[in-house]
């Protein structure tokens, strides 16, 4: 078969098991770092604080603002903590937003980030940055971006609730999918997407049936990585165009717009990605969308985007929105078909086999 392809390896330190977390201090340490800011969102204070409290000396203080699509406004909050505090590296403790905002602070100051996830994002993988001004979401990649020290502790992710379980595992089953048929896709990250996604397909309806369970938990986690750096490894597509576009102009919630739309946008480039895409309809047992569809709805994912008070005229202008300045796709796009997507997304009708 002839190939054509290049590929990059991440530089990112990945460090992986339970128990994990204790050694945040040490790779304070290791990276010739001694005043570490923790962030996290306000819903994770106490354990901002409490990760603060671990790390010792070590730590300058505690910034809890995080906030979903990353405001600039809240990053500006963020970087004058920063300064006061004279930090020489952040530490983030939590999910997508958390993450958010660190890559959002090394962006501008070239800070160093340690990142200690609690969700299955996957975002603390990828040199990508998406903020919010003015409504509108915008995002940037580059390699100050990416975090340089992951640490992930699977016991973390045990008091995620099964919902957001749920949810933000579709959402970094997202950029797997994406990479799948991504412009500049090549050998390895395709095969770690279909490892991803296998991962996820085994643990999601294991978390479902046994929300504590460490083996599934694991898993999940292992699949959060392998996806999220599939994401930092190759270009986005119609997906993530248009759930950027409902996030930052509607303030729709992350990783329920993902779980939304990945079936939806998986059935419209099923045909011309075809031969990337047949290992889902063995994965999930059906057609590209609706088996995804299938085992959204097995798991209790949200299926309709109207369930997040979108309206149909907010259809109209979204369509017209994620028209403009359109990522590379597979196929073709336009505002008709993209608005019928959307029609059948916000319904949360059963892609067509």
């Amino acid at each position: 078969m002839n190939r054509d392809f290049s590929y990059a390896g991440s530089p990112a330190r990945i460090v992986f098991g339970e128990g994990k977390r204790k050694t945040v201090a040490d790779w304070i340490g290791k990276a010739g770092c001694s005043r570490a800011l923790v962030i996290s969102t306000p819903h994770q204070k106490a354990d901002g604080e409490a990760l603060a409290r671990e790390i010792g000396p070590l730590a300058c203080g505690v910034f809890a603002g995080a906030a979903m699509h990353t405001p600039i406004e809240v990053t500006e909050a963020a970087l004058k903590v920063v300064s006061e505090t004279n930090a020489d590296c952040v530490v983030s403790l939590g999910g997508g937003s958390t993450t958010g905002l660190g890559k959002a602070i090394a962006y501008r100051t070239d800070l160093l980030q340690i990142v200690v996830p609690t969700t299955y994002a996957g975002s603390e993988v990828t040199p990508i940055l998406g903020q919010t001004q003015a409504g509108r979401k915008t995002t940037v990649r580059h390699e100050k971006i990416l975090p340089e020290i992951v640490i992930y502790d699977p016991l973390l992710t045990h008091g995620l609730p099964v919902g957001m379980s749920v949810t933000s595992g579709l959402n970094a089953m997202a950029h797997a999918v994406e990479g799948l048929y991504a412009q500049d896709r090549n050998p390895i990250s395709s095969l770690m997407a279909v490892e991803g996604l296998r991962a996820f397909a085994r643990s999601l309806p294991e978390i479902v049936r046994e929300p504590n369970g460490a083996e599934a938990r694991s898993e999940a986690l292992y699949g959060a990585w392998l996806c999220g750096t599939v994401l930092g490894a190759v270009g986005m597509a119609l997906h993530h165009k248009i759930c950027h576009t409902l996030g930052g102009s509607f303030d729709t919630p992350h990783a329920e717009t993902h779980a939304v739309m990945l079936p939806h946008t998986a059935a419209f480039n099923a045909a011309a990605a075809a031969d990337v895409l047949a290992p889902l309809t063995e994965i999930f047992k059906g057609s590209i969308g609706g088996g995804l569809w299938n085992f959204a709805s097995a798991i209790g994912a949200p299926l309709s985007l109207r369930d997040f008070g979108l309206t149909e005229a907010d259809l109209d202008k979204a369509a017209s929105i994620a028209v403009q300045n359109p990522y590379w796709n597979p196929r073709p796009i336009d505002r008709a078909s993209i608005r019928q997507l959307l029609q059948d997304a916000w319904e949360g009708n059963r892609p067509a086999d």
